[in-house]
């Protein structure tokens, strides 16, 4: 009788300690910081959300060995796939502003084996630029694992400005200026120029002001118009310059200069 009773209470100990093991358990996956998939794989810099979801639509991304849906939620214990490569978290975010030399590919690889602006930076983590310049398009060019950022920056709800130095092969008319401020129609939509100042002692030389970053933008706007951009060159990404560089030279930005691009789009510091 006695051994009967150690018996139960023994197991009436283990059912307690494993009602409390799984009453803890479920309060952990309740309380854990779930997120997005498309958020996950940006943040560990394998690609902006929207190239995730293309990665998830391709059969590309799996999560504890079956593939992922579109819009599904990952917690910090769930093993994540690419390509049957694990995603770790990064260690550490980097931010980093590339002065952009001409014959450089916006690109983290080239199957032509073509030059890209990775080539230029170092570090440890992997990074990949936010937006695109064109191969013979020359400055400043932000690169980082930061997804959330990334994405933010690159999207026109947030109207980021970027300021650019134009050489056209031939002077630009008042009216053909006060056109692009109004708006030009491209086939993807109208494209304006938020700001525009052309250069008195050359007016070939015209500075403009956009608030996105669609596909070669500034030499569809200006082609519309009649004219063929001879010489691109950014001048400013948000609050972003290459004062102080020189072309392929590359610095990591400062902490003042994170919190400010961050607060920009809506981010905490």
């Amino acid at each position: 009788m006695k051994g009967t009773l150690v018996r139960l209470a023994a197991c009436e100990f283990h059912n307690d300690c494993f009602g409390a093991m799984e009453r803890t358990r479920r309060e952990t996956v309740a309380q854990a910081p779930a997120v997005r998939i498309n958020k996950f794989l940006a943040d560990a810099g394998i690609a902006s959300r929207r190239k995730a979801d293309e990665l998830i639509r391709q059969g590309r991304v799996k999560v504890n060995g079956k593939p992922a849906v579109l819009g599904m939620r990952v917690y910090p214990w769930d093993e994540v796939t690419v390509d049957g490569n694990q995603v770790r978290t990064r260690r550490s975010l980097v931010y980093i502003l590339l002065h952009k030399p001409k014959d450089y590919l916006c690109t983290t690889r080239d199957e032509k084996g073509r030059k890209t602006v990775l080539q230029l930076v170092r570090t440890r983590e992997r990074v990949y630029p936010v937006g695109r310049l064109d191969r013979n398009t020359t400055g400043a060019l932000l690169l980082t694992n930061d997804g959330e950022l990334a994405n933010r920056l690159m999207h026109p709800r947030y109207q980021v400005p970027r300021v650019y130095t134009v050489g056209l092969d031939r002077a630009l008319r008042p009216a053909d200026a006060e056109q692009l401020l109004r708006g030009v129609k491209l086939r993807d939509g109208v494209a304006q120029a938020a700001a525009l100042e052309v250069d008195p002692k050359d007016r070939r030389r015209v500075y403009v002001e956009v608030r996105e970053g669609r596909n070669r933008l500034i030499h569809r706007m200006f082609a519309k118009l009649g004219y063929r951009v001879l010489k691109l060159h950014r001048r400013a990404f948000a609050f972003l310059t290459c004062q102080g560089l020189r072309r392929g030279q590359a610095r990591h930005l400062t902490r003042e200069e994170i919190a400010a691009l961050r607060k920009l789009v809506g981010l905490e510091p």
